[in-house]
């Protein structure tokens, strides 16, 4: 038998219905549309409203989405795991409550936090899941509630985030299809410039760490940009010149969605023309994990089969990396279940 590879066989996401735009944001803190769209090119971001509304809320139905549109039956995924910064709890592990609302009762589930690295990483471990040849059905989650961590009285951070889910199927193949090649990276040099202090054992939840507003995120905004310009452009680089692609090869370039400034740096280093590069900041904001494959799930109409996708990310940790997948099936055909 020739070698496993590990392909995208469906996408699927789940966004909240409420849209909170640049304007109702200047009425909350000190902020305008043009002073957010100049800087980081977001207008408007969805919100998951409502009490005891968790992350898994976006990744039942996301999942559930996705079941129906590939005709997978619950019995058959083998494991599902969920790329997220904001888990329900702590324990037990939103992909455990995710299978649990989909019947999925045959499969292990886990959790697994990189930030908004989430979903490259989580190809990885699945690519390396399937070739052992034990599983046939992997469902990879990635997203988050960033609304649950966002400071709104911070201009600087409440601006960028909005929440959202994304879910592919991921199944073996013997075809020259699915994840080629991934190169990930991580430099704990992030740990100062890019964090959420409290919360975590380090420092538990006190009166002290709710009224200093250390359960948000805080973001060196300057620090960041600088290290999230350069290395998401090198390891793009570095995939397609490892595989040998020139950027008239790529048909597809996806990356994270935090800011369209590092987007802009991304593609000039690749120079892969804008028209192939899968932009949504505008409209969804940053949902951590949950970027790429809300990317792919809008442009999947336009996917067909064979096509050279190069996926891109940076987040806290410092996390980052790049995967180089051949999409695995004409996504017009898929995509009609959706509509």
């Amino acid at each position: 038998m020739r070698q496993l590879n590990a392909i995208i066989t469906g996408v699927a996401a789940s966004v909240p219905d409420y849209i909170l735009t640049n304007d109702e944001l200047s009425t909350m803190v000190d902020t305008t549309d043009e002073w957010i769209m100049t800087r980081v090119g977001i207008k408007e971001r969805r919100i998951l409203k409502g009490t005891g509304q968790g992350i898994s809320v976006l990744g039942t139905k996301a999942v559930a989405e996705l079941l129906d549109k590939t005709g997978t039956a619950p019995g058959e995924v083998d494991a599902l795991i969920f790329a997220t910064s904001t888990p329900d709890h702590f324990f037990p592990s939103t992909a455990s409550i995710v299978a649990e609302n989909n019947q999925i009762k045959n499969a292990f589930c886990f959790d697994m936090e990189v930030a908004c690295s989430g979903f490259v990483y989580g190809l990885e471990i699945c690519n390396g899941l399937i070739k052992t040849g034990k599983y046939r059905k992997i469902i990879l989650v990635a997203g988050d509630k960033m609304s649950a961590i966002t400071n709104y009285t911070d201009r600087t951070t409440c601006p960028l985030f909005g929440d959202a889910a994304g879910a592919v199927l991921i199944e073996p193949t013997e075809e020259d299809l699915g994840i080629i090649d991934a190169e990930l990276h991580a430099d704990g040099v992030g740990y100062n410039p890019l964090h959420m202090k409290a919360g975590g054992s380090k420092y538990p939840a006190s009166h002290e760490t709710v009224d200093k507003n250390e359960h948000t995120v805080y973001q060196d905004g300057r620090v960041v940009f600088k290290y999230a310009v350069s290395r998401m452009a090198e390891v793009s680089e570095s995939v397609m010149k490892r595989n040998n692609l020139t950027a008239s090869d790529v048909d597809w370039l996806v990356p994270h969605q935090a800011n369209l400034r590092i987007i802009d740096a991304t593609v000039e280093r690749t120079g892969i023309s804008r028209d192939k590069v899968m932009i949504n900041i505008e409209r969804y904001g940053n949902t951590s994990a949950g970027t790429i494959p809300l990317c792919l799930w809008e442009w999947e109409p336009k996917l067909r089969k064979g096509d050279n996708i190069i996926l891109t990310a940076f987040g806290a940790g410092f996390s980052w990396g790049s995967v180089y997948l051949k999409w695995g099936y004409d996504g017009s055909k898929a995509s009609e279940q959706k509509s």
